[in-house]
């Protein structure tokens, strides 16, 4: 038996089998959890169901968590087909292209801004809204998706990392405010993993040689080890922790300087 048997959790955000949110569904699939899925448009449908019923889900809706009514037809549907909601994992985030490439101040305009805060932030705090009715009573578990951009100027991360901050205030404050309901809130910080969204981000790459050759365990970061330390934080063997930020960076955040493996003394 999983830690995680007899939780019900809805996965917001899988876009293909290497999503990070797609590693988080497998670990709690694995624990015991009974899942459901949304996805964004229609062809990102054509990817998650196949997914879903990979795993046993028989909920995959649509979401666009832009739209306020998508999301209350969302959590609707949901509540027909459950009694109860346990999981949310909040794995959404955009900017458009534009404004990860070049400088800071050269690719942010207020809409790139507006659209980075909606989508990456706010729609937590929607989700969240949508979600309570469903989770009153229980012991419920909102997680999202964090970065170091959030704490450090990351090349070409640019408007997102201001996006990042932003959720992750959003944690702290939803932690504080629906903490006596019983509900937690997390976040993790995951190190850079090739998914789709990440291949938006100019020098990608390089990222991921740099951060493999500076982090303590000589590594990047896999889904696979974000699902297991998400899983861990929405289950009940996490029940003292909320409004924390987890990093699952291989400890990358923690190293102030580090010598190429060539470098002389």
């Amino acid at each position: 038996m999983g830690f995680m048997t007899g939780k019900r959790a809805l996965i917001v955000g899988v876009a293909t089998e290497r999503s990070i949110a797609w590693g988080i569904a497998q670990a709690m699939h694995r624990e015991g959890a009974e899942l459901a899925f949304t996805y964004a448009n229609d062809k990102l449908r054509e990817r998650v169901e196949p997914l879903a019923r990979s795993l046993g889900a028989k909920i995959v809706l649509p979401l666009d968590v832009t739209v306020d009514t998508q999301i209350d037809e969302c959590f609707g549907r949901l509540g027909s087909e459950w009694d109860g909601l346990d999981v949310l994992v909040h794995a959404v985030a955009y900017a458009p292209r534009e404004a990860l490439a070049g400088g800071f101040v050269e690719s942010t305009s207020r809409e790139a801004f507006r659209i980075a805060h909606d989508v990456s932030s706010y729609s937590l705090t929607a989700l969240a809204r949508a979600a309570l009715p469903l989770m009153k009573g229980r012991a419920g578990a909102l997680l999202t998706l964090s970065y170091l951009g959030a704490v450090r100027a990351i090349p070409s991360y640019n408007v997102m990392g201001l996006a990042k901050a932003s959720l992750e205030a959003n944690v702290r404050f939803l932690a504080a405010d629906l903490g006596p309901q019983g509900i937690r809130v997390n976040g993790i910080s995951a190190g850079p993993i090739k998914t789709l969204a990440a291949a938006g981000i100019a020098g990608f790459r390089k990222m991921l040689a740099r951060v493999a050759e500076a982090t303590p365990l000589r590594r990047n970061v896999t889904i696979e080890n974000v699902g297991n330390a998400a899983a861990f934080l929405c289950s009940d063997l996490a029940a003292g922790i909320t409004g924390e930020i987890l990093y699952v960076d291989c400890g990358y955040s923690t190293v102030g300087m580090s010598f190429a493996p060539d470098a002389e003394g």
